[in-house]
C-alpha cells in the first residue's frame, strides 16, 4: 500500500507539473484558467480512481469512486464558471484599452469585480483621466499658443502694410514695431523655456544663497510699482535662511508671484513676502489681500495658459505661473496656492535648505 500511495504521488507530481508547462503556452488567459479548473479537479479524480481501480474490487467500494467523480464534477463546472467570470473582466478592459488606443478617450473599464481586477481597472480608469486630462492640456497649450503669437504678428503685419502703402511714416509706427517685437520675442522664450522644463532639458547652477537677499532685491525692483498703485510691500525674512539654488531662477519665480499678487491686490491692500526656515527647506510665501482664488483655481493656476476671471497670471500669456512650476520643481521644491479666509491669496514654494 505504501509502494503504490507513493508511485501515485509521484505520478501525479510529474503529470501535474508538466501540464502547468503546457497551460504556460495557452495563448489566452480564458484557456490557460480553463486549463488550469480542469487539471486543479481531473488530476486529483484520476489519482482517485487510478487507487480505486487498484484497491476495490467489486460492490458498495465502487459507490464512493461514483460520488467522488460526482462531486469532482460540480467542482469542475464552477471552476470553468469562475474562470470565465475572471476572463470576461479581463476581456472588458482589453476593450477598454482598444477603445482609448483608436482615439475614444471616454472609454472606461468595469471597477466591479475581485479586489484585484477592481483595483487594476480603477489604476487603468486613472490613467485614462490622466490621458484625457493630458490631451485636453496639449490642445488648449496649441490655441493659446497661436492666439498669443497671432495677435503680435497681425498687428505687425498691419503697420507694415500701412508704411507700405505710404499712410505713415515708418518712425510713427517705429516704436509699436518694437514694442510688438519684444512682446513676440517674450513669448517665443517663455515657450522654449516651458518646453526645456518639460523635457527635462533645464540646467541649474546650484550654490548656497542667503534666501533674504534674493527676496530683497524683488521686492526692492517692485517698489516702484506697488507705490504707483497704493499697495504695502513688505518683507519679512529672516537672514540665516540659506538655499541650495540657483538665484537667477529663483528670482524669476517671486517676481512673478510678486507682481500678480500686485495686480490682484486693490488700492490700500498689502503683500508680504514670508520667508520660513525649516530643517531641510526653505518656504517662500508671498501673501496678499487682494481679490482671492475662484474656486478650483488653486488647482489648476500653475497650468500652461490657463485662465480665469481672476487666474494669477501676470504675464497675459499663462505661461508664468507654469514656469515657476517647472523652476521650482526642477530645484526639487514644490510649488502650491491657498485662499485665505479673510480674502487674497497665498501662494508658497519650498527649496532645498544649504
Amino acid at each position: 500500500m505504501i509502494e503504490l500511495a507513493a508511485i501515485v504521488a509521484l505520478a501525479t507530481l510529474v503529470v501535474g507539473t508538466a501540464l502547468v508547462f503546457v497551460l504556460q503556452l495557452l495563448p489566452t488567459v480564458r484557456l490557460q484558467l480553463a486549463g488550469l479548473a480542469l487539471l486543479g479537479v481531473t488530476l486529483p479524480l484520476a489519482s482517485v480512481l487510478l487507487s480505486g481501480l487498484v484497491m476495490f474490487h467489486m460492490g458498495d467500494d465502487v459507490k464512493i469512486l461514483a460520488v467522488t467523480a460526482a462531486s469532482a464534477s460540480v467542482a469542475l463546472g464552477a471552476a470553468f464558471l469562475l474562470a470565465r467570470s475572471i476572463a470576461d473582466r479581463v476581456a472588458s478592459l482589453g476593450d477598454a484599452a482598444t477603445d482609448i488606443a483608436a482615439g475614444d478617450l471616454g472609454a472606461r473599464a468595469n471597477e466591479g469585480g475581485p479586489r484585484e481586477l477592481a483595483g487594476l481597472a480603477r489604476a487603468f480608469n486613472a490613467m485614462a483621466e490622466d490621458l484625457g486630462r493630458l490631451f485636453d492640456a496639449r490642445r488648449e497649450l496649441v490655441a493659446w499658443a497661436s492666439h498669443d503669437l497671432r495677435t503680435p504678428i497681425a498687428a505687425l503685419q498691419a503697420m507694415i502694410e500701412a508704411i507700405e502703402d505710404g499712410l505713415v511714416e515708418p518712425g510713427e509706427y517705429l516704436p509699436a514695431i518694437q514694442q510688438q517685437v519684444r512682446t513676440l520675442s517674450v513669448r517665443v522664450d517663455d515657450l522654449f523655456e516651458l518646453a526645456r522644463i518639460d523635457a527635462g532639458a533645464l540646467t541649474l547652477e546650484l550654490r548656497d544663497v542667503e534666501v533674504a537677499d534674493v527676496v530683497e532685491g524683488c521686492v526692492h525692483s517692485l517698489e516702484a510699482e506697488a507705490a504707483a498703485r497704493g499697495v504695502r510691500l513688505e518683507t519679512r525674512a529672516t537672514r540665516d535662511a540659506k538655499a541650495r539654488c540657483e538665484p537667477d531662477k529663483v528670482e524669476r519665480v517671486l517676481l512673478n508671484l510678486i507682481t500678480n499678487a500686485l495686480h490682484h491686490t486693490p488700492t490700500d491692500g498689502s503683500v508680504a513676502v514670508l520667508v520660513e526656515s525649516r530643517e531641510r527647506e526653505i518656504k517662500l510665501t508671498v501673501a496678499d489681500t487682494g481679490v482671492g482664488l475662484e474656486a478650483g483655481a488653486e488647482r489648476r493656476m500653475f497650468e500652461p495658459f490657463w485662465r480665469g476671471d481672476s487666474a494669477r497670471s501676470a504675464d497675459g500669456a499663462g505661461l508664468g505661473l507654469a514656469i515657476a512650476r517647472g523652476l521650482v520643481e526642477a530645484h526639487g521644491g514644490r510649488i502650491w496656492a491657498e485662499r485665505r479666509r479673510d480674502g487674497g491669496a497665498l501662494v508658497s514654494f519650498t527649496l532645498p535648505a544649504a
